[in-house]
């Protein structure tokens, strides 16, 4: 299973290793990253496999959203075939 990760907000410090560090806790694997700073702003999506995922995935949310507030960043989690239904970041 695969899922895709969007992060934005005002760019600082640690925002990619405050992510990151929940990835490797709980075992996902990111496949593919692309991330951007336009005008101060942090954005930053990636596709990541959950095939060794080592909690539930709504625990996965919860943890990357706390991540993402510590920093003051919004993290979304969602399941590769919503977003692509949706086509939303």
């Amino acid at each position: 299973m695969k899922a895709v990760i969007t992060v934005l907000g005002q760019d600082k410090i640690g925002i990619t290793a405050a992510i990151t560090k929940v990835l490797a806790e709980t075992q996902v694997n990111i496949l593919d990253i692309s991330q951007t700073i336009m005008q101060n702003l942090f954005t930053m999506v990636m596709l990541v496999d959950l095939t060794k995922l080592n909690c539930e995935f709504s625990r996965l949310g919860e943890l990357l959203e706390e991540a993402g507030k510590k920093l003051g960043v919004e993290v979304r989690l969602q399941r590769e075939e919503i977003f692509t239904s949706m086509h939303r970041i």
